[in-house]
């Protein structure tokens, strides 16, 4: 029996993406390249996680300039996969083009984390067929090419409930439409472990011989030092955590297997409620960390992560109800006023941002950790030295910094509100040394070479 008119149709065009993949993926193979690459601007460098119509994006400006869309593709095709795309305008009536056109007219770039929680992987009409499709639609539309709305399209976002190999099944056919739709347009795997799937986290082995499909590897951590049932966590130079240890796994794979790919982390963070523990429930033994420290070791983190050869790292989340459970009271803004995290991750965007990471001065576990960021040319005499305390217990301590033959001339701490960063006395000990109190807020000190 023939197939129908609008099965030929989809098979007609199944087919021609193929064809287009294939060639836009050998042009994408042939411009990688295995030459190390200079630490990003951190302007370039810090991102936020939000979710599509909840997000406002002229609060978050002075945080950051690149978003990550937590992207439901069933509000695109359906709960089986199988609907036409009618871009820019969803299933449900959400315009992406007014959407994402409103960030970028705020000067926000957008990596869109294209979530299938539906359909489910036994749930397609035809899995190769329907994701095949929705990656070219997505890339002719939203790509650089097209409307200019997304840079980047991650390829689910924690996938666990699809098998390895249905997941790399829809990885496969996606990506090789979006290839086909816009070759422009950076593939970034979904949240990835180099062990076994789990959870939240497919194996890295899922992507071995598709590497002319993916740009980028992507992977969340947390620096969880206890599970259920109290999700605790520590500080982000704890030794005792797998948080920083996770990352290097995740490079050390690439190093190996797909050299010159970035590797992004696109979920980290802390809880911070204001609220005690529920009496009753799954969440009556979550332990939260105060807003100071939600502050402090985000903004520790970033810098950690860019001193690590991280290319992006995207912070976990941008809003919260202050809510008192895991990953419910993460965001920057609480019901969009601004804690302390937001004061302290726009301090280090406007201290920082047309800066990157040079170099580690002094890393000294349970002392005093001290990073040299350069301006965007790397040309002058100045540099922005960062140092901090690597503790969690709120250590405090005078500390007295060799500068190299460089002077200090002006010092201030993270800000933690609105009355922005506070000015830090210091004392020019010798010649080339300073002396200044540092704690687990980083001070941000100027220092010019003479």
């Amino acid at each position: 029996m023939k197939p129908a008119p609008r099965t030929r149709i989809r098979i007609c065009f199944f087919l021609l993406c193929l064809i287009l993949a294939s060639l836009n993926g050998a042009r994408a193979q042939a411009a990688q390249t295995t030459v190390p690459r200079s630490a990003p601007l951190m302007r370039d460098f810090m991102g936020l996680c939000v979710h599509t119509v909840q997000f406002r994006p002229d609060l978050y400006t002075s945080a950051c300039r690149m978003v990550r869309d937590y992207h439901p593709i069933d509000w695109d095709i359906g709960p089986k996969g199988a609907e036409w795309p009618r871009f820019p305008m969803a299933l449900n009536k959400v315009d992406w083009q007014k959407l994402y056109g409103s960030w970028r007219q705020s000067g926000f770039s957008i990596d869109m984390c294209a979530q299938f929680n539906r359909p489910k992987a036994n749930e397609w009409d035809n899995i190769e067929r329907d994701a095949n499709t929705y990656g070219f639609a997505v890339g002719r539309c939203f790509g650089p090419g097209g409307r200019n709305l997304i840079e980047s399209m991650e390829i689910g976002n924690e996938p666990g409930e699809y098998p390895d190999e249905a997941y790399r099944r829809l990885f496969k056919s996606m990506a090789e439409g979006v290839r086909a739709g816009d070759a422009a347009l950076t593939i970034a795997t979904c949240a990835v472990t180099p062990e076994k799937s789990t959870r939240y986290a497919r194996s890295l082995e899922c992507f071995r011989g598709l590497d002319n499909l993916y740009d980028v590897i992507t992977l969340h951590t947390y620096a969880e030092i206890e599970g259920y049932p109290t999700w605790r966590r520590s500080y982000p130079e704890d030794p005792r955590i797998k948080y920083l240890n996770d990352v290097r796994a995740v490079q050390s794979w690439r190093d190996r297997n797909a050299p010159g790919k970035p590797v992004w982390i696109t979920e980290f963070g802390w809880d911070a409620s204001t609220k005690p523990a529920p009496a009753t429930g799954n969440f009556k033994g979550w332990a939260g960390s105060t807003e100071i420290e939600q502050a402090r070791y985000i903004v520790r983190s970033l810098m950690i992560f860019a001193s690590m050869g991280v290319d992006r790292a995207y912070i976990y989340w941008f809003n919260d109800k202050d809510e008192p459970q895991v990953h419910a009271s993460s965001g920057l803004t609480r019901n969009y006023t601004p804690k302390p995290a937001w004061h302290a991750v726009a301090h280090l965007y406007d201290v920082l941002g047309n800066w990157r990471f040079e170099r580690i001065v002094q890393d000294k576990p349970g002392g005093i950790m001290v990073f040299s960021f350069a301006p965007a040319d790397a040309a002058g005499k100045s540099r922005i030295w960062a140092a901090w305390s690597p503790t969690g217990s709120n250590r405090r301590a005078e500390q007295v910094i060799d500068l190299g033959g460089a002077v200090c001339t002006r010092a201030e701490r993270m800000a933690l509100d609105g009355d922005g960063p506070a000015p830090v006395a210091f004392e020019n000990a010798a010649p080339d040394r300073v002396k200044i109190e540092i704690d687990e807020s980083p001070v941000f000190l100027r220092v010019t070479n003479p």
